[in-house]
């Protein structure tokens, strides 16, 4: 049997089409919030660091009652590389509010959580936002939609397609895009009408996937999911099917989505989503079950990852300064909680070392990461990102990722020529006005360090966007940095003085007053070999002066890196240095004596 009083809807898009304003406008349009309740924009980003970035980094469920009916919505991160939690959170819908710019159309993200949302069963309705656009084309953005749906295998829901046309910004949704309407009823009346209600087995035992989790300081972990079968009690005891055991636990508090917080329960039956506490270690994939006669439910499955880093204890002179947490117990503890809730997450200790292999999604998956931790007072130090290999039919095989380029028409031979050297492929050329859009074929290593590039080649005016494609055996050798380093010989503060003299043969990426140590790289160089130099040189005094012989010290600005552009830049031999206070750049061996020494005997290895 089906629920009507109940609807359960995940909003899946492109990073940037909306999702979050959408969601917005919805919960002031209910009715059910005062003014005070809904302040500013985004109200869901309530994290930090989905704030200052303005995009959607976790999942979020919120509740909302339109026409007897509660719709539960669950808003998830448009970017790719968190595709992780779109993968878990579908399994908990039973329809999809797929959202489309109605001037961009579908996008390489729109096709992944789609396909995602398509084998999990859900109904999908298309909404395409932004139709206020001075350059949109909903019609043409509802076909693109349309085409991709039956591509992705959805024909039998094109004959009774549901679609409408919005703007989350102005307010309304309509069926006509020249046409607006004074609100976003068109769209509650699609959810409640066009998404079935949860399919469910109210006689049959209790059964439940978890597939996200909560933290409380007070109570510990809070298992959410949606039940499948059956009906929970708060205080009942229940059997957790974990990875390789099962145990009797016992429900300490229950809870339903209410508006945009959890109420307690005393009760809840198939279809709800909630969220349960007391359950001592309860992870992801879980299934909470019957004490007697129960059964697990088939654990959650995702994507593997495709890039990974080193990380591993901060080993700086400057250790300890800043940060609080700077052992490699704390940072193996710190690693082993976040894969609780990071599904998409993979770590294991390097061999014969304190390191630690940590696999994700993409450069931003892992940059999130390491922003939170140096947040929280960690200090580490991060390796160069590198893919992550396969052995298929025993062939070496390396992940490739579609990548689209939307550039001014004039800028578009500097981006195909910068993709074409690190052996990505055009597939296909559109023309959309003044703009050009290129999708290509390229290895995920050739796309690390390839948005500078682009962006610098463009002006700024490129948009970019990709996601994996498929495993394809390994080609040839992808170019390198075209430029050395400088690298600081000794350890003090830069001085104006010494700086003027180095920024005529490099890009600087200290300032004046930065302390700095033997073997922290502290600019590029105009070549493409390292340099090792004196940052902290002062000019001589004495008690002689002249009219004319002193000059004006001008230092041009340094090159300011943020944690991803770091973690793109640096080399093999190199590692990004995070602490609570600054992202520094150094060799992985900081005596200049020492980086000969590994050197020559590298040379003297090879030629043996």
């Amino acid at each position: 049997m089906r629920r009507n009083d109940i609807r359960n809807v995940v909003i899946i898009a492109h990073v940037d089409h909306g999702k979050t304003t959408l969601v917005d406008c919805l919960l002031r349009q209910s009715g059910q919030f005062r003014d005070a309740e809904l302040k500013g924009e985004r109200i869901l980003d309530s994290n930090d660091l989905e704030r200052e970035r303005g995009i959607t980094i976790l999942s979020k469920n919120i509740a909302i009652p339109y026409r007897d009916v509660k719709i539960n919505l669950i808003d998830t991160p448009g970017h790719a590389d968190f595709g992780g939690e779109v993968e878990r959170v579908v399994q908990m819908a039973d329809g999809a509010l797929v959202l489309v710019d109605a001037a961009e159309g579908p996008m390489p993200q729109t096709r992944f959580v789609l396909e995602k949302a398509l084998q999990a069963g859900v109904r999908p309705i298309v909404v395409v936002n932004k139709v206020d656009r001075p350059d949109g084309r909903p019609h043409e953005a509802l076909d693109e939609a349309l085409e991709l749906l039956a591509e992705l295998g959805g024909e039998d829901q094109l004959d009774n397609a549901a679609y409408v046309f919005a703007s989350a910004k102005e307010g309304f949704a309509t069926t006509d895009p020249e046409t607006t309407s004074p609100n976003m009823q068109p769209l509650l009346d699609l959810l409640v009408d066009a998404v079935p209600g949860p399919e469910v087995e109210t006689e049959a035992p209790l059964q439940m996937l978890v597939t996200t989790l909560d933290w409380s300081d007070y109570v510990g972990r809070i298992a959410i999911g949606r039940i499948t079968a059956g009906a929970i009690r708060s205080g009942q005891n229940v059997m957790l099917y974990q990875k390789d055991q099962k145990r009797v636990a016992k429900v300490g508090g229950l809870f339903v989505f209410d508006k945009l917080g959890r109420t307690p329960a005393e009760q809840a039956s198939a279809g709800d989503v909630i969220a349960i506490e007391g359950l001592e270690n309860v992870e992801i994939g879980d299934t909470i079950a019957n004490a007697e006669g129960g059964t697990a439910l088939p654990r959650l499955s995702v994507d593997e990852p495709t890039l990974e880093m080193i990380f591993s204890v901060n080993t700086s002179p400057f250790l300890g300064r800043e940060g609080k947490f700077v052992t490699t117990r704390q940072l193996k503890a710190r690693l082993e909680k976040e894969l609780e809730r990071n599904v998409a997450l993979r770590v294991r200790q390097v061999e014969g070392s304190d390191s630690y292999a940590v696999a994700g999604r993409g450069v931003l998956h892992l940059a999130v990461l390491i922003e939170t931790m140096r947040r929280e007072g960690y200090e580490l130090s991060v390796g160069k990102p590198q893919v992550v290999y396969k052995e298929i039919d025993g062939i070496k095989h390396e992940p490739y990722e579609d990548l689209r380029v939307e550039v001014p028409t004039e800028t578009m031979g500097p981006v195909m020529e910068l993709v074409g050297l690190r052996r990505g492929t055009l597939d296909v050329m559109q023309q959309r006005g003044d703009f050009s859009l290129l999708s290509f074929k390229i290895p995920s290593r050739g796309l690390i360090g390839l948005r500078t590039k682009l962006l610098n080649a463009t002006r700024g005016t490129a948009i970019i966007h990709h996601r994996f494609d498929s495993y394809q055996v390994v080609e040839g050798e992808v170019p390198r940095r075209g430029n050395g380093v400088l690298i600081s010989m000794v350890s003090g503060k830069a001085m104006p003085f010494a700086l003027f003299g180095l920024q005529d043969r490099s890009e600087l990426f200290v300032a004046p007053g930065t302390e700095v140590y033997e073997g922290m790289i502290v600019g590029e160089n105009a070549r493409d070999n390292d340099m090792t130099v004196n940052p902290c040189r002062e000019k001589k005094l004495t008690n002689m002066r002249a009219s004319g012989s002193d000059e004006n010290v001008i230092l041009k600005p340094p090159r300011d890196m943020s944690l991803e552009a770091a973690l793109e830049y640096i080399e093999d031999d190199e590692l990004v240095e995070v602490t609570p206070e600054n992202i520094r750049l150094r060799k992985a061996v900081l005596g200049e004596a020492d980086r000969r020494r590994i050197k020559r005997a590298g040379k003297t290895a090879a030629a043996v």
